[in-house]
Parts: structure tokens; sequence; C-alpha cells
């Protein structure tokens, strides 16, 4: 592992996404907060999901265009009829949630930390959520991650991104990941970490990456389940060369399998996947109309990523494949974080905000990555980027590991490999 890199980082700069203008003082106080729900609530769901009109899905044509209405009637007359709000709440709450205003707005977090036993060693880390996820995809990694393994253990604060769920939704334009990592950092200072690990995928894997560049000396490690490549000459040269003679790019027999044919498995396959995006990162609130007036279209909305993104083969099933991977519990509770706090227009325009401009030209796009960092390659990812090719940005990579199941929603579909693999990255930067 290479001794940490004493490269330029991001100017931190400073926010205020609060309605009108800033205040001369801001309150930094940690208010303890719980999920609530109502009879009204959950009556004006159920009215909104009876009145909703189905429409008839092409025959045989599974998940190909999109959620199967036929399958869609299954998952709505069991949210109707079958689905408990109330006992999901009373679940969300069984850790301790938190709110706390940082650059106007109020942002929510969970922290968990068990009690320090004898010897062993408990390091904060912090674990980032993208879309159309919440905090919630990180229930099922978070008590294999707060019990001890060889002596390690974790005290893990997972905050929602603002404009998602419980955190309050930008009032102004341009909040972008820099933005975020930037919120995220203070939050962490404000809970008395000098030092501590982050990992994330989707948006978190950005948000992540941008705190690592803020602010390196805090950051121990960086652990990854996404990892964008960039372009250029290497890696146009190795696409042209891997497929013959990989050695010679560094690419290993799983990164040609994974990566060829590269047109149909990265360019043809993201083309199906990335319709979503082309209208977030143009028209959010025109999409998001509809979907924060009808939870059944937010349901259809969210839920097709949970299918095609978890294996793309769900494509060609009639019912996408969700209950292969996840219940209608968990599924329903993630929609619901979204539809009673009408956090869906928030989350879209992330992608406006962070696509406004050519990506590649902003200043994170150019600043390396110094931290350690580790890259746990889930088979069933979007895209996949070899270890050569992250390199390019990541200029410490300790920990490669090409999973052997799993995809885009790693700690939801996979929390036990996701778990180990932090560990094993964390205990190599710690030298344990």
């Amino acid at each position: 592992m290479q001794r940490r890199n004493k490269a330029r980082s991001i100017p931190l700069g400073e926010g205020w996404w609060g309605a009108g203008e800033k205040t001369l003082s801001e309150d930094h106080t940690i208010y303890p907060f719980s999920v609530k729900t109502s009879d009204e609530e959950i009556k004006d769901l159920h009215r909104r999901i009876d009145s909703f009109r189905f429409s008839d899905p092409l025959e045989d044509c599974g998940f190909n265009y999109g959620f199967n209405s036929t399958y869609l009637k299954k998952v709505v007359s069991y949210w109707r009829n079958e689905f408990d709000w109330k006992k999901q709440v009373a679940m969300l709450n069984k850790y301790s949630h938190f709110r706390t205003k940082i650059e106007g707005l109020d942002v929510h977090f969970i922290h968990v930390r068990q009690a320090v036993r004898g010897d062993q060693k408990v390091l904060p880390l912090m674990l980032v959520h993208g879309w159309p996820g919440s905090f919630y995809e990180f229930y099922k990694i978070l008590p294999l991650l707060t019990q001890s393994q060889d002596g390690v253990a974790f005290e893990v604060v997972i905050p929602s991104i603002p404009g998602y769920g419980f955190s309050e939704a930008p009032y102004k334009q341009g909040f972008n990941s820099l933005a975020v990592a930037r919120i995220f950092l203070t939050l962490m200072e404000r809970l008395g970490f000098s030092q501590f690990y982050v990992q994330g995928g989707d948006w978190g894997s950005l948000i992540t990456t941008n705190m690592a560049q803020m602010k390196p000396d805090c950051v121990k490690g960086l652990h990854l389940n996404m990892c964008m490549s960039t372009r250029g000459f290497k890696v146009l040269l190795s696409l042209i060369i891997g497929p013959y003679l990989p050695f010679l790019v560094g690419f290993s027999r799983e990164d040609v399998r994974r990566l060829f044919p590269f047109f149909e498995k990265n360019v043809w396959e993201v083309l199906r996947e990335s319709g979503y995006l082309h209208i977030q990162a143009t028209k959010p609130d025109t999409a998001g109309c509809g979907l924060n007036d009808s939870p059944v279209g937010l349901a259809a909305y969210i839920l097709e990523k949970f299918s095609t993104w978890t294996k793309k083969t769900n494509r060609d099933l009639v019912d996408g494949g969700l209950e292969r991977k996840f219940s209608l519990d968990d599924l329903l509770t993630n929609v619901m974080i979204y539809w009673t706090t009408g956090s869906i227009v928030s989350s879209m325009r992330f992608y406006k905000e962070n696509f406004k401009t050519n990506p590649e030209s902003r200043i994170d796009a150019k600043t390396g990555i110094f931290v350690p960092t580790g890259l746990a390659a889930f088979p069933q990812e979007l895209m996949h980027c070899p270890k050569s090719w992250a390199q390019i940005r990541y200029r410490n990579i300790c920990s490669y590991t090409f999973m052997p199941a799993g995809g885009h929603f790693a700690a939801f579909e996979e929390p036990r490999l996701l778990a180990d693999d932090i560990f094993q990255f964390v205990k190599k930067v710690e030298k344990l």
C-alpha cells in the first residue's frame, strides 16, 4: 500500500441551501428524530391506490418495456391489503435517528454504536446511499458491521442525502455531489470524528470520493462498490488490445469476461437502462409531478430499477425477478420513504445538478484520489471498471475484489459479502 500523496485537494468552499437569505448563525444542535405515521397518511395512500388506472401489458414482454402491469397488480394488492406500514415504521425506529442543521438544511442520519468490549477496536464508518435507494438499504448490513470481526467493529453513521427521505431538500439551484460531500464532512466533524472510513455505491460512490478529495487527512479509507471509469488514451488502447492480449493492458481473465464484447455489455446495455437518467438530468420536475401524485406510479418507477439493476436478465421475466432477491416488505418500505416524505422530485433533481456542466470538466474529475481505496466489483453492476482503469483516478488502491454475486444494490442484495469485503479492506489499511 502506498503512502498518502500530498497532492492538492479540492477546496471545501461554503454553501447555503436553506430558504431565503443565509442566517448569521446556525444551530449546531443534534436532535433525536423518529419516523412517524398516522391513520390519515395511510388512508390517503389507500385512496390513491384504489383510484389507480392500470394499463394492459404487451404479450410476452416481461420487464423489457418497463414494469409489467400484470405483476404490478400483485404488488399493489399486497401493498393495499397486507403491507403494514406502522409495523415497518417501528422497525425503522429500532436504530437511533437524528437530525441537525447544516448549510441551512435539516440533515437526517442514523448513528449506531455498540459498547466496546476489551481490546476491541471500534472505527467510525459512514455509509452513503444513492438513487433510488435510501438509508434503509443498509439495515441488513448494519448488524454485521457493528459486530466484532477479529477484534474490529464499526461505529456506523448513515445519512440521507439532502432531498432524499428525511433530509430536507435544498431550496436553491446548484446542489451537487460536492455540496453533499462538504455537508457530510461537517456532519462527521460535528459528531466528533477527526478520522473515519467512508463507503458508497451509486451517488454514494461519487459523494464519498469527493469527501476523500476534500479532506484526505480525515478520510482514512474509501471503499466503493461502484466505480466509474474515466476516458482517455489508456482506456481506448485497452479496449483495442484487451480482448487479445489482456495482460499487456492490466486486464485479468475476469475483466475480459465482464467487459467484452464491449459495445454489447457496456454501451448498448447502458443505453437500455439509462433513459431515466436523461429525463432526470434535464427536466426532472416534469416527470416528478406524476410520480409525486401517484403512489402506484412511484412504485413502478422505483422498483423497476431494483429488478434490472440487480440482474440484467430479469428484464425477460414477467415478475422482473424482484422477489428472488428481495421481499415485498423491504421493497415497499423503500418506496414508502420516498412517498411519505414527498422526496421523489428533489431526489431526481440531483441528476440535473450534477449534469448541468460536463462532468469531465469539474474540479473533482481533474483531481486524483490518494487515500487508501478498496473496490468491490459486483458481477451484475451496470458497468464494469477494471482495476487498471480505476487506477487512473484512484492512485492508492490496496484492495480490489471480484465479488462472486450481486449487482447495483450491494448492501441490500448481498450484505454479508459486502461487509466481509469492507472488513478485509479496513484491516489492510489498519495493518491488522
